[in-house]
C-alpha cells in the first residue's frame, strides 16, 4: 500500500512537472513570436532606409556624371583656354610655394 501511495505521488510530481515544462514551452513560444514580429518590423525599417539611400545614391551619380560630361564637352571645345589656365594655375603655384619657403627660413648670417 505504501507503494502504492509512492508511486501516485510520483506520478503526480511527473504530471506536475510536465505541466510546468508545456507553459513554460508556450511561454517561449509566444516569446518568440513577439520577437519575430519585432525582427520583422526592423527588417521593413532597414529596406525602406536602404531603397532610400540607394536612390540618393543614384541621383548623386547621375548628377556627378552630369557634370563631368559638361566638364569634358567645355575641355573639348576650349583646349587653349583650357590650357592657358591650367598654366597660370601652375605658374602661381609655384609662385606661392617659393613666397611660402623663403617667409618660414631664417635668415642665415655668417659672421
Amino acid at each position: 500500500m505504501a507503494e502504492t501511495t509512492t508511486m501516485a505521488g510520483t506520478s503526480k510530481a511527473a504530471n506536475d512537472a510536465q505541466e510546468a515544462m508545456k507553459k513554460q514551452i508556450a511561454e517561449l513560444r509566444r516569446e518568440i513570436a513577439k520577437i519575430n514580429r519585432t525582427l520583422s518590423d526592423r527588417a521593413g525599417e532597414a529596406q525602406g532606409w536602404y531603397e532610400g539611400a540607394a536612390e540618393r545614391a543614384s541621383r548623386a551619380a547621375r548628377q556627378l556624371r552630369s557634370q563631368a560630361h559638361t566638364v569634358t564637352e567645355t575641355v573639348q571645345q576650349n583646349p587653349g583656354t583650357i590650357s592657358t589656365a591650367m598654366m597660370l594655375g601652375g605658374v602661381l603655384g609655384v609662385l606661392l610655394g617659393i613666397v611660402i619657403a623663403k617667409s618660414s627660413e631664417p635668415e642665415r648670417r655668417w659672421f
